[in-house]
């Protein structure tokens, strides 16, 4: 899974007051960062050739996306939405449609097999029914544009550094397998599971504990108590979150043997 430039670059310099929110424009593709991705999304696949392992790469939502570029302004965002949330749905609208113009230009041009959709509310940022009326229907129209080039799609609840989400906001959207951070959350995958309609779930270990720090006993132990939650079936191992780009891969694959050392024990 790839996720080496993260967001595409919205320009926000411009924004004054609520209003600007419905100046901006949507982005090209024919900019160096999508060229960048395109190649650097290529020369991963090249390390994975001879895998038979489906290729995700990262696609963010329009909140997401608007709200990582206004980190700094939170305040003045907040404000801009109570004001006129008029303005921001015309804004989310137009990094949609920029979003989706990227998906397919990187699925089309590179050859990846998935999208790893990142979504989130963290902290209930925006109050749960102005999520639902004013956010919601431009996160979807991302994900279904998504699921018509892809039927493998992921939807990633991002919980990172342990804010967490109401998983219910997104019980009704369409993806192949839902991720979030059952710590940062605190909903199991055997309960996530029940809320996305029986859905594959992905998940189970924090980025950066066990998974990352432990001994191989810690990290097949951790695996055989996942599965014994979880079950093996429409249950894949992971991580909450990305792991640490510097974590041993010799963990991933003590993960591996554990899954098929738990799978022959339990026939």
């Amino acid at each position: 899974m790839n996720d080496t430039l993260m967001m595409m670059p919205v320009d926000l310099s411009f924004i004054k007051e609520a209003a600007d929110l419905r100046k901006i424009k949507r982005f090209s593709m024919d900019s160096s960062f999508v060229k960048k991705s395109v190649e650097l999304t290529k020369r991963s696949l090249e390390c994975f050739e001879n895998s038979d392992a489906p290729i995700y790469t990262t696609a963010f939502s329009p909140s997401y996306t608007l709200r990582w570029f206004m980190r700094d302004r939170e305040e003045d965002l907040l404000q801009f939405i109570e004001e006129d949330p008029g303005s921001l749905a015309i804004a989310l609208k137009s990094i949609a449609k920029s979003l989706i113009n990227f998906n397919r230009v990187l699925i089309e041009e590179t050859g990846i097999e998935g999208f790893y959709y990142c979504v989130n509310n963290q902290n209930n940022f925006f109050e749960d029914s102005f999520f639902t009326t004013y956010v919601v229907p431009y996160e979807k129209e991302v994900l279904e544009k998504a699921n018509e080039l892809s039927d493998i799609n992921i939807l990633h609840i991002c919980g990172y550094d342990g804010l967490s989400n109401n998983l219910k906001l997104f019980k009704d959207f369409e993806a192949a397998a839902f991720n979030w951070d059952v710590e940062a959350e605190g909903v199991s995958l055997t309960e996530g599971k029940k809320l996305f309609g029986g859905k594959a779930v992905i998940g189970g270990f924090e980025q950066d504990q066990v998974i990352y720090t432990g001994t191989r006993d810690e990290v097949e132990k951790a695996t055989f108590d996942i599965l014994d939650e979880c079950g093996q079936v429409g249950t894949i191992i992971g991580a909450g979150c990305t792991l640490p780009t510097d974590i041993e891969e010799i963990r991933l694959e003590w993960v591996r043997q554990a899954s098929i050392k738990y799978a022959v024990e339990n026939l």
